[in-house]
């Protein structure tokens, strides 16, 4: 989408919108050091360019409030800002950016968008799409406000087996394997109908580390 400018309004001309760079896809870098080297390097890089992103959209946001209140802006510059929609009450203006696409990383629950708001995953869909934290979505807003995500880069896995616990006191789920503790979603337990003691199979980051773990199966016990 070409970039947008304001009218002269006989002040200098405001700076340009521009559109933020795509999110980098984890494991993209194939050569140099070792594999968990390249692990790392890749998770550090993902979050360069999504603080990047994140501050080209800031920028933007800031120069859609500048144009807005310039005294002389026309209603043709007003038209690239605002849109209406009808609804039960009347004409409704909404942002023009409304319904465009948000992505961001999955922090085992929530999605981390590059506008640097925090979109809730619906538990279910993060639980049946086996989510890790690390991956990368894509959240399209719709016209009618409905949110509809996707995963578009998902971080390198891998499987270990533990054994499910709840805390006596938030009743919260977790996973005890290896030696460490990892959150799991309510959610999936509830779908594999698991209960404590249970062994399960769980999906983390292959060379990152983790709270969160993503349950792939559980193997109820005797």
């Amino acid at each position: 989408m070409p970039t947008t400018k304001a009218k002269n309004t006989g002040q200098d001309d405001l700076p340009e919108i521009v559109e933020p760079p795509e999110l980098v896809k984890p494991g993209y870098i194939s050569d140099g050091g070792s594999e968990e080297e390249r692990a790392l390097l890749n998770a550090f890089e993902t979050k360069i360019a999504l603080a990047q992103k994140m501050i080209i959209n800031l920028k933007n946001e800031l120069m859609n409030l500048e144009r807005l209140l310039v005294s002389e802006a026309e209603p043709a510059d007003m038209q690239e800002l605002l849109r209406s929609a009808q609804t039960a009450e009347g004409e409704v203006m909404h942002p023009a950016n409304e319904g465009k696409i948000v992505e961001g990383v999955f922090d085992g629950q929530n999605m981390i968008g590059s506008d640097g708001r925090l979109y809730m995953v619906p538990p279910n869909y993060a639980s049946k799409s086996k989510l890790v934290e690390g991956d990368i979505m894509k959240l399209t807003i719709q016209p009618n406000g409905s949110f509809v995500y996707k995963q578009i880069g998902p971080i390198e896995r891998q499987r270990i087996m533990g054994v499910l616990t709840r805390d006596e006191i938030t009743a919260d789920w977790r996973v005890v394997a290896e030696g460490k503790k990892y959150s799991v979603l309510t959610a999936s337990v509830t779908y594999f109908k698991g209960g404590a003691g249970d062994d399960v199979v769980i999906m983390i980051p292959k060379s990152a580390p983790s709270k969160w773990a993503a349950i792939e199966n559980i193997i109820k016990r005797d």
